[in-house]
């Protein structure tokens, strides 16, 4: 398979984008378990189509533009999974043209060819909820446009003004995914140490990065919403942890070859430094500090899974290819890398498909939606779920703003604060559950605290289930 791809023609590229649909087509003819993220994503959009606005309406820590894509997804098909899958694997071969295309272009490797769109397009298949349209795929395209434009900035033997493009495609990102701003720091390093940039064009980077996000504060200051932002966004991304993921078996048997290929690339070029120019030697070291960031942004993350992984793709990739081009026995690397290739489909599909019964590997059990009586009882209602676990959301429809656990605590778990109690009782009142799920049991010490409320519901026979009375659906 390395010896066809070593070709730099039309044919390979046809080729590699579609061996990416071949390899995801299983599972977008039989779509892979729903995911709690998804399903996530999918009420924010919905919500959002009904008028509602993020943040003030529907508190979710989701970044702003990933949310106005869930809002145009949901606009168009509607809670449709395949819709997700379908969008995630247009937005991957982007990806996967775009950075083999800035390599050839740039010459940043030795030889031109396919190899490193081929390995970043089997390392965005490490697992199979790297295939779904997450805020960190989105994210990831526009810090490759970025990459793009520092290595042409590079090119030219000194920085011209593009530079605030840089800053801006970077800004884009972290208005999908909030830690990728840490970015700007890696532009920062990346402009002072190998491209003599002026305090000009560094003031022009910093400009480039701040103007998408003021537009986007300036949006919720005229909304009145500014503290809602701060609360459900900028401040959320220190505090907010939304899922116990305990199958750290899938996360280490997913990532675990695409590491290891990363570091053996990395490793061989220290063997190598005179193969390259002084060129290539300065964009393995942008991608060094990538690698970096990509680690310092772990901390961030708002829970574990290997779709959050994806901004260390292009790093990996990037060092990985070193590797693969760098065996000089071509049959000792066709086999390594198809000892990769069928290790990680098979890891991709096990996840997706379940191939083998009773096997949890790769399913990301931990952050699927599960099934529950409360399914077959309660149906294409309003209802509000207080917890971590929104799977009774899936065939119902979220009311009240109270979407993210860890963030309606502000209120929820808050409930001898008067201000809360009344900010709860206005939301109830605004848009009324016609179910309550309490998994963290709130509702009793919300209807001491608030009586009004405790008249408008009835418990049910169900564990934690409160259903509004008929007497309070007619007023």
């Amino acid at each position: 398979m390395l010896s066809f791809f070593r070709v730099n023609a039309t044919l390979q590229i046809v080729s590699l984008l579609l061996l990416l649909v071949l390899i995801r087509l299983p599972f977008l003819l039989s779509a892979p378990p729903l995911l709690i993220p998804e399903l996530n994503w999918m009420l924010v959009g919905e919500q959002m189509n009904n008028g509602n606005l993020l943040y003030r309406d529907i508190w979710d820590s989701l970044s702003p533009l990933s949310a106005l894509v869930y809002w145009l997804l949901d606009l168009t098909f509607g809670r449709s999974l395949l819709a997700y899958h379908v969008a995630g694997t247009a937005v991957a071969a982007f990806q996967v043209f775009y950075f083999n295309w800035m390599m050839n272009a740039r010459d940043i490797y030795p030889d031109r060819n396919w190899i490193p769109g081929l390995i970043y397009a089997l390392f965005l298949n490490m697992s199979f909820d790297c295939s779904t349209l997450s805020p960190v795929l989105l994210s990831t395209t526009f810090l490759l446009l970025a990459f793009g434009t520092i290595i042409k900035q590079m090119d030219r033997r000194g920085a011209t003004d593009e530079v605030f493009e840089v800053g801006f495609y970077i800004s884009l990102a972290a208005l999908f995914y909030l830690p990728s701003a840490l970015f700007i720091l890696w532009a920062l390093m990346a402009l002072l140490l190998f491209t003599g940039a002026s305090f000009r064009q560094h003031s022009l980077l910093i400009f480039g990065f701040a103007f998408p996000i003021l537009l986007t504060v300036l949006y919720y200051y005229l909304a009145d919403s500014l503290a809602d932002l701060n609360r459900n966004l900028l401040s959320s991304v220190f505090r907010v942890r939304q899922y116990d993921l305990t199958d750290f078996q899938t996360l280490l048997a997913s990532m675990f070859l695409p590491f290891a290929m990363g570091t053996l690339g990395l490793l061989s070029l220290f063997r190598q430094t005179t193969r390259y120019v002084n060129f290539q030697q300065r964009c393995q070291q942008i991608m060094m500090i990538w690698a970096v960031t990509a680690v310092v942004s772990v901390a961030l993350m708002p829970f574990l899974a290997p779709m959050l992984f994806i901004s260390f793709v292009p790093a990996l990739a990037f060092f990985a290819s070193y590797y693969f081009q760098g065996i000089r026995r071509e049959w000792m690397a066709e086999l390594i890398f198809l000892g990769v290739f069928v290790f990680t489909l098979l890891i991709l599909y096990q996840g997706a498909l379940g191939l083998v019964p009773n096997w949890e590997l790769g399913r990301l059990s931990a952050l699927q939606v599960k099934t529950s009586p409360i399914d077959r009882h309660i149906q294409q209602q309003r209802i509000l779920v207080i917890g971590e676990d929104i799977s009774a959301y899936r065939n119902n429809q979220a009311a009240t703003p109270y979407l993210n656990w860890d963030l309606a605590k502000y209120d929820l778990r808050n409930l001898d604060n008067y201000e809360s109690v009344i900010s709860v009782y206005d939301h109830f009142r605004k848009d009324p559950p016609g179910y309550i799920i309490d998994k963290e049991s709130v509702i009793k010490k919300l209807f001491q605290r608030a009586p009004s409320l405790s008249t408008m519901y009835e418990k049910t026979d169900l564990e934690g289930v409160y259903r509004r009375k008929e007497e309070a659906i007619s007023n």
